[in-house]
Parts: C-alpha cells; structure tokens; sequence
C-alpha cells in the first residue's frame, strides 16, 4: 500500500531515492551539505533530536534544556507524533534496530 502524501511529485520520487542510495555517513554530509544550509540541517537534526526525547517520554523542559528547542517547536513535534504520518516513529525504529 503506497502512502498519500501531498509532497508526491516525480522531483521528491527523485531525491528520497537519491537519498536512500546514501550508504555511508560521509557521504551523508557531503549531500546535504549541498542540497540544504547550514541552518537548515541543524533545524532538521534538532526536530529529530526533539522527535527522539519525545518518545522516551522526557519533558518539555528536559527537551528545551537538552536540544535548545523552543516549546513551540517541541509542542508542533509532539502533535506531527500524535497525528502525523508516523515518520519519526518508523525511522527511529529502523534506527534503533526493531524492524
């Protein structure tokens, strides 16, 4: 079953094929470090990071002091992981080696 999703475009098919291709760190780094900004990235890295302390359960305020998050962007994170397309939760698993 194929997932609905407003961002499907033949360009997006493109680049997260593209990006599934990665299979090293540095090579990682050297994509998007091309593709996106320096501010861009630590912008994703820190909503992962949010995305990961949210789901074991920590506070509001362990996040905020932990990531440098604002409550504002650890509340939109928390409602993405309550009504979202599950995204965060399927990597993290894959990540954390339960797939």
């Amino acid at each position: 079953m194929e997932f609905d999703t407003r961002l499907k475009s033949p360009e997006a098919d493109d680049l997260f094929d593209a990006i599934m291709k990665i299979d090293n760190l540095e090579d990682c780094y050297r994509f998007f470090e091309d593709l996106c900004t320096v501010k861009e990235i630590r912008a994703m890295a820190q909503r992962f990071a949010v995305a990961r302390l949210l789901l074991q359960k920590k506070t509001y305020s362990e996040i905020e002091e932990t990531t440098g998050a604002s409550t504002a962007t650890i509340s939109r994170i928390n409602r993405t992981l309550q009504f979202g397309a599950d995204g965060y939760q399927r990597v993290l698993e894959k990540k954390n080696g339960k797939d």
